[in-house]
């Protein structure tokens, strides 16, 4: 029963995940006019899949940094109980910014619920310090690169992309886009194929901390693809009316740089193993982008972003932290 809960559990992070976070990927490209929602929505998840896939072969070196971010304990049912706990954090978070039409990174309220859950076992030294450092530093970069990069490409590529036409700019936003979600999988997808992983594990007794093998789950891989793209085309249009029209709006080949900006930076972090948001890389770059471009950026929408960002953490670790006692106690 308790295996049956935690694979739902996860199966709905990953779903919420597509709802709040993978949207960002194709905001751009949506909002520009480039592609309709429904069909961009399962381009990414197409492209998640191919990012997952790619990893799983060229060394899933984030997934690697995601399952010895916490040690649960020798206490299976404590572990699992625990990992139950931390996606129902998830859940109840990502729910209520997305009712608001926030885009929340998953990628740190996994990060925070599954160490508020550990330290709800009282296992303090289940924290890896060296993965959470990977985690901080990842947070800056995302922040600092994604609107540099954004911003430095609308500057450099202006002047060679003014001379295209909007059709020709719109087919190369539908690839940029596809890049963008081709990175979220390779990212973002990771992430939460770790966790499957451990679920798997914990489930058998043999979960240790440590390098996994996405090749040997696959069918774990295109569950994720398959459950984020789901998420996206049933719910992810806030997020893309959010970013897309009221905090910044671009034009074709100012989307087209923030993607590549975005894809970019995201590719940087996943070969050095940097668990990296992509609503943070993707967002930073459209504002870099429209700055670079004289455009506008509507600054309350992105007060409104960047406080979410921030309460991510505290509120995340908070609830993973009470929810795995209440259910200690419970179950």
């Amino acid at each position: 029963m308790l295996e049956g809960l935690i694979l739902a559990l996860i199966v709905g992070a990953v779903f919420v995940n597509g709802w709040t976070d993978a949207p960002n990927a194709i905001a751009c490209a949506v909002s520009t006019g480039a592609m309709d929602y429904r069909r961009a929505a399962w381009m990414a998840g197409v492209c998640n899949l191919l990012g997952l896939l790619a990893v799983s072969v060229a060394g899933a070196s984030v997934t690697d940094t995601m399952s010895s971010l916490v040690d649960f304990g020798g206490d299976r049912r404590a572990a699992l109980i625990a990992l139950s706990a931390a996606m129902a954090s998830i859940i109840l978070f990502a729910v209520a910014a997305w009712r608001f039409g926030i885009p929340t990174s998953e990628s740190h309220a996994l990060i925070a619920a599954l160490s508020g859950a550990a330290l709800a076992l009282g296992n303090t030294g289940g924290i890896n310090r060296g993965a959470w450092g990977k985690v901080l530093a990842g947070l800056v970069i995302s922040i600092a690169c994604g609107y540099l990069l954004g911003w430095l490409s609308a500057k450099l590529l202006a002047a060679p992309l003014g001379r295209l036409g909007d059709r020709t700019l719109g087919r190369m936003q539908v690839l940029a886009a596809g890049g963008m979600a081709f990175m979220h999988g390779a990212q973002d997808g990771q992430k939460f194929v770790a966790v499957f992983v451990m679920a798997e594990l914990l489930a058998k007794g043999e979960y240790l901390p440590g390098p996994v093998s996405l090749s040997r789950h696959v069918w774990v891989l295109v569950l994720c693809a398959l459950t984020m793209a789901l998420g996206t085309s049933v719910g992810g249009g806030r997020i893309v009316e959010l970013v897309g029209s009221r905090m910044v709006r671009l034009q074709k080949l100012e989307g087209l740089c923030a993607d590549l900006g975005g894809a970019l930076c995201l590719l940087m972090a996943t070969v050095w193993g940097i668990p990296m948001s992509t609503s943070h890389t993707k967002t930073t770059a459209m504002m870099g982008a429209a700055s670079a471009a004289g455009g506008e950026v509507d600054h309350r929408v992105v007060r409104e972003i960047v406080l979410t960002w921030g309460i991510t953490f505290p509120i995340c670790g908070a609830l993973g932290w009470m929810l795995t006692r209440f259910l200690l106690l419970a179950l």
